[in-house]
């Protein structure tokens, strides 16, 4: 497949981790797929939806996977990009002889996250009913039934990102402070990283 302007552009601009994403990149575009610069980064896409993405961080290079966690990972490199991650997956290089030594298996799960794409695969997402509301939550629900009726108006993504926040405090006071501070965001219908 033909290189994306932007795309190169973007490498020419890069101070880390260059070698590695344009060793990817070959790789990527051998398996077929399309390339463009999305989120400030290299995405590529089958026929107009995102496979993968290569993300610059500062201790390593990845290659995330949307849908990894649909990819059968034979080989045990794909992790989760963070504790709560459900859907996308990723693979870590920090050297130009890591992603060629990974080759093989990075063009065999490009290609099976095609071919889950063509099949119309999906990642089951959480449903709110799952979450594990905090105390403090549902006390406050108790005593606001308009906050308890607006948080229940958002969507279950939205819902599932307050509770995650909520309920990562240890202690009991932090969480009912970061409730009382995102209240105003939750009846207003708005999510947690909204504006």
């Amino acid at each position: 497949m033909p290189r994306n302007t932007s795309v190169d552009q973007s490498l020419g601009n890069a101070t880390r981790w260059r070698r590695e994403t344009e060793e990817l990149r070959d790789i990527l575009l051998e398996c077929g797929l399309t390339e463009e610069l999305k989120w400030r980064r290299p995405c590529y896409a089958h026929e107009g939806r995102n496979i993968c993405i290569i993300q610059s961080m500062k201790d390593f290079l990845a290659l995330l996977f949307f849908k990894g966690a649909l990819l059968n990972d034979a080989e045990g490199v794909l992790e989760r990009q963070g504790p709560n991650s459900r859907s996308g997956f990723r693979m870590r290089f920090t050297s130009v002889e890591e992603v060629v030594g990974s080759a093989e298996t990075i063009r065999a799960y490009a290609l099976e996250a095609i071919e889950n794409e063509k099949a119309g695969l999906r990642v089951e997402r959480a449903k709110a009913a799952d979450l594990v509301y905090p105390e403090e939550l549902i006390g406050m629900f108790d005593r606001d039934p308009e906050l308890d009726a607006a948080f229940h108006r958002l969507t279950p993504g939205r819902q599932r990102g307050y509770v995650l926040y909520f309920s990562g405090a240890k202690q009991s006071k932090t969480r009912t402070a970061r409730i009382e501070r995102y209240s105003r965001k939750i009846l207003d219908g708005k999510g947690f990283h909204d504006r």
